[in-house]
């Protein structure tokens, strides 16, 4: 089970080491200021902007409950705000690398494409469907302090890079290193082929995988490595992107504030929307890749792995353990 712990760390460890730079990246360069200017309003235009920021934002299912609802309070629609909800949980820059290294580049490419088009799906729901927003006469502003804030070009990249190695790692640290262990205990001691024998192929398995995504609490980068184990173990890929889709974008805190906040109706659609847009991910997913080629694939990564992977595996496990051992800030 060590063995394939570290086997799983040496592979997506460069990715993801490369992935906490480009979201310390976007934390300085894509301001909420910027984000919510261009939010708020009826239409379809919001709503596929917010889809498109949601994407790279490395936020996620907690974490990015926060940000929507200052969006929402700062005069983004209904729609926009379950747009971004939609988006940006199931991706991020750290996220995509990740599949990349584990999953391949369709599953890289697939999983950001869907996320913007489940976020658009379920924005349009809402502006058509839900409660329409209050007219506001004039969007409040920003008043937070990363938009009173003026700082040099160097104390924003030292924050910058605060944020991705130290921030982030922290809100995802424990999620990533649970996630690490779960796929290296399935590797190790589920048999070949269990899950094909047990669930099935098709819609069957992904109603389960459904069923166990949406109430949980998982975070995008922890679940692929899951998902990648479970793939090897026989569950299609189109089961495991349904996993994949419904863990991160959804949970019981979620659920709860988008109730209160936006409405039961709106609770409802994006419910509705998250399950619906991963069956159909799945089912499009399984006609485009097939388990085998990911399967060949995640052996043929593993085969030889390079100084530098092995380097940036110890680099990754000390900035976690560095994140746990510090004290949070508030």
């Amino acid at each position: 089970m060590v063995v394939d712990f570290w086997a799983t760390v040496v592979e997506m460890a460069p990715y993801l080491l490369f992935g906490f730079f480009m979201a310390g990246l976007l934390s300085i360069l894509v301001s909420r200021r910027l984000v919510e200017r261009h939010l708020g309003g009826q239409g379809l235009l919001p709503v596929l902007k917010a889809s498109l920021f949601g994407v790279p934002m490395p936020l996620c299912s907690c974490g990015v409950i926060p940000v929507s609802m200052s969006l929402y309070q700062h005069g983004a629609s209904k729609g926009s705000t379950i747009a971004f909800l939609l988006s940006t949980p199931q991706t991020g820059a750290d996220c995509i690398l990740v599949m990349y290294s584990l999953l391949g580049p369709v599953f890289a490419f697939f999983a950001p494409v869907w996320a913007l088009v489940t976020g658009l799906v379920g924005g349009v729901l809402v502006s058509l469907f839900g409660r329409r927003d209050p007219v506001h006469p004039e969007a409040a502003k920003c008043t937070d302090d990363c938009c009173k804030s003026i700082t040099t070009p160097g104390r924003k990249l030292l924050d910058g890079l605060r944020y991705g190695f130290v921030a982030l790692p922290r809100d995802i640290g424990k999620s990533l290193l649970v996630g690490l262990v779960i796929a290296a205990v399935i590797s190790a001691l589920v048999p070949d082929d269990f899950f094909a024998e047990t669930l099935g192929q098709g819609l069957p398995a992904m109603l389960v995988m459904m069923l166990i995504g949406i109430p949980i609490y998982v975070c995008a980068s922890a679940s692929v490595p899951v998902a990648a184990a479970l793939i090897l173990k026989g569950l299609s890929p189109g089961a495991a992107f349904v996993f994949l889709a419904t863990g991160p974008a959804t949970n019981a805190a979620a659920l709860v504030t988008i109730w209160n906040t936006l409405g039961r109706r709106v609770a409802i659609l994006y419910l509705l929307t998250v399950a619906g847009c991963a069956l159909a991910g799945g089912l499009l997913l399984d006609t485009l890749i097939s388990s085998i080629d990911i399967a060949a694939g995640f052996h043929a990564h593993h085969t030889g792995p390079t100084l530098l992977q092995h380097l940036s595996a110890v680099v990754l496990l000390a900035i976690l353990g560095y994140t746990f051992l510090s004290p949070k800030r508030h």
